[in-house]
C-alpha cells in the first residue's frame, strides 16, 4: 500500500501518551560506469511504520516494515508498552517536552515522466563519450548517478501532521591519469540539486563544464609539488569551508552533542569567531531561494525555523529536538529528522552555512604574500572539541598574491573555533551544495553553503 493513500487519523485514539507516528519510504537509485562499462545498476525501496511514544521522561519505539493496518496498530501498542516498562524504572513523572503541532506539506517530486533505468545508463554514456574525446590521456574515468526520493507521513498526539517527499539527483565524475613519474593521479566531484533526476538534469551540460574544469585541474595536477608543512594563510575555496564548517562546528552545536559535552556548550554568548562571521543553520529557504534540503516540518512535528548559531563572531545557540530543548530551556528550531523508518529521530543539520561577506576572490588570493589556495575536500574528521583533520586533494601556491604551482594532495587540522578567529576576508559569493551525506549515526542528506573564506590552518606537507 502507497504512503499518501494512509489515513493516520484513524490511530489517533490508540495515543494513550505523547506519541509520533510515522510512515516513511526511502527509494535509491544508483548506475556507475568505468571505463564505458556498467559496473553498478541498482534499485532499492525500504520502508515502513514507526511509533516512538514518550511516558514519564522515557521514549519508547517500534518499527515495522508491513503496512498494513494490524500492523501500525501493534507497532503503536509496542512502543507504548517500551515506553511503559522504562517509565516504571526510570521514569520521572515531572518530566514533560515542549508541545508543538505544526502542519506543513511538501512535495518536490516531477511532473515530468521519469526516465527509464535505461536512459539514464545512455545519459551517463553521453557523459562519459564527452570524457574520451575532450580528456586525452586518462588511466581511468568515472562516472556515477545516485537519487533519493524520502517520503513522510507524520501524526503526533498533540495534532502535528504532515507529508512530505524530498528528492535529491546527483551525478559524480572522477578522473585518474599518470604524472611524469608514472604515480596515477585523481581528481572527483560530485554535484547536483534537490529535485528528481529528470528535474535537475535536464541535458549533459552541466556535467561538460564540471569535466572541462576537472580535466584542466588534473592537467596542473600531473605538474604539482608538495606544500610546505606548517602554519599557513589560506583562501579556502567555498566547497571546503562549507564542509569544514559542517563537519567542525555544526556538529558542536547540535543541541544532543552539546548535552553530552561539545565544547560550544562553554561558549554561549562569547567570542568564538571573527566578527565576520555569521553562521546560521536555514531551515528551507535562503533569500527566497528553496534550499537544497528543505525541511519544512520535522520528524517530531515542529515546523522548521531558521537557527543563527554565530552572530558577527558570537555564539548564540544550538539545534535542537524537542528533548534537548527542553533541558536546556530553548526555543524549538524542528531539527529532529530520521533517515529510515527504523530510525529514531536525532538532532541533525538541515543547510548550514556561514553567510557571505564583501570581498572579492581575486582580492584575497592578491592579499597573501606566501601560501595556499585550497578546495576539493576528501576525507576528513571532527569531535566534539571542534578539533578537525581533513584531505585536500586540489591545491595551489600562492606567490606575491597570484596563484602558482598546483599542489598534491594534503591535509588541513586545527581547531575549529580558532581557525574562524582568523578570518579576515569572506568572498561574496554564496555557494550551496547538496552532495554529501552526514554519518553521524545515521546517513542523512544535508545542504551545505558559504562564501570563499581567507584564514590560517596547519597544512601537512614536507
Amino acid at each position: 500500500m502507497q504512503i499518501a493513500q494512509i489515513d493516520l487519523t484513524r490511530y489517533s485514539n490508540q495515543f494513550s501518551s505523547y506519541t509520533e507516528l510515522r510512515l516513511h519510504e526511502n527509494r535509491v537509485q544508483s548506475i556507475a560506469l568505468l571505463n564505458g562499462d556498467v559496473i553498478a545498476n541498482t534499485r532499492d525501496t525500504s520502508g515502513g511504520v514507526s511509533a516512538r511514544v514518550f511516558d514519564q521522561g522515557a521514549w519508547g519505539f517500534s518499527s515495522s516494515a508491513d503496512l498494513a493496518n494490524p500492523s501500525i496498530e501493534a507497532t503503536i501498542k509496542a512502543a507504548t508498552s517500551n515506553a511503559g516498562f522504562l517509565a516504571r524504572r526510570t521514569g520521572d513523572p515531572a518530566a514533560t517536552l515542549p508541545r508543538s503541532a505544526g502542519n506543513r506539506n511538501s512535495d518536490f517530486s516531477s511532473n515530468k515522466q521519469p526516465l527509464s533505468q535505461e536512459e539514464k545508463i545512455a545519459f551517463l554514456r553521453r557523459i562519459d563519450q564527452y570524457i574520451t574525446k575532450n580528456c586525452p590521456d586518462l588511466v581511468s574515468r568515472q562516472v556515477s548517478m545516485n537519487c533519493l526520493d524520502m517520503e513522510k507521513m507524520l501524526r503526533t498526539s498533540e495534532g502535528a501532521s504532515g507529508y512530505n517527499i524530498t528528492t535529491r539527483a546527483l551525478l559524480r565524475v572522477a578522473l585518474t591519469t599518470r604524472n611524469d613519474q608514472g604515480e596515477p593521479i585523481e581528481l572527483s566531484e560530485g554535484f547536483g540539486h534537490r529535485g528528481q533526476f529528470e528535474d535537475v538534469f535536464p541535458t549533459t551540460d552541466e556535467a561538460e563544464i564540471v569535466v572541462d574544469k576537472l580535466y584542466r585541474q588534473l592537467l596542473d595536477k600531473k605538474q604539482a609539488v608538495k606544500p610546505v608543512s606548517g602554519y599557513h594563510d589560506v583562501v579556502l575555496a567555498s566547497d571546503l569551508a562549507g564542509i569544514l564548517a559542517h563537519e567542525a562546528i555544526g556538529h558542536t552545536t547540535e543541541g544532543d552533542i552539546v548535552r553530552a559535552g561539545s565544547i560550544a556548550g562553554d561558549h554561549v554568548g562569547q567570542q568564538v569567531a571573527s566578527d565576520l562571521v555569521t553562521m546560521v543553520d536555514f531551515a528551507h529557504t535562503y533569500e527566497g531561494e528553496t534550499l537544497p534540503v528543505p525541511v519544512y516540518l520535522d520528524d517530531e512535528g515542529v515546523e522548521s525555523q531558521d537557527t543563527v548559531l554565530i552572530d558577527r563572531g558570537i555564539l548564540q545557540s544550538f539545534m535542537h529536538n524537542k528533548d534537548s530543548a527542553q533541558f536546556f530551556g530553548a526555543e524549538l528550531t524542528g531539527n529532529a529528522r530520521a533517515f529510515s523508518y527504523s530510525d529514531e529521530p536525532l538532532v541533525r543539520m538541515r543547510n548550514t552555512a556561514i553567510l557571505p561577506g564583501q570581498d572579492k576572490f581575486e582580492d584575497m588570493i592578491a592579499a597573501i604574500d606566501d601560501g595556499y589556495l585550497l578546495m576539493r575536500p576528501t576525507n576528513g574528521q571532527a569531535d566534539s572539541t571542534s578539533e578537525f583533520m581533513f584531505g585536500v586533494q586540489m591545491g595551489y601556491e600562492i606567490k606575491d598574491g597570484k596563484l602558482g604551482r598546483a599542489t598534491t594532495d594534503t591535509t588541513i587540522s586545527g581547531i575549529a573555533f580558532d581557525m574562524l578567529k582568523e578570518i579576515d576576508m569572506l568572498s561574496d559569493e554564496m555557494v550551496w551544495s547538496c552532495a554529501g551525506m552526514c554519518g553521524k549515526k545515521q546517513p542523512m542528506p544535508v545542504g551545505m553553503g558559504g562564501p570563499a573564506v581567507k584564514t590560517k590552518v596547519f597544512i601537512g606537507g614536507e
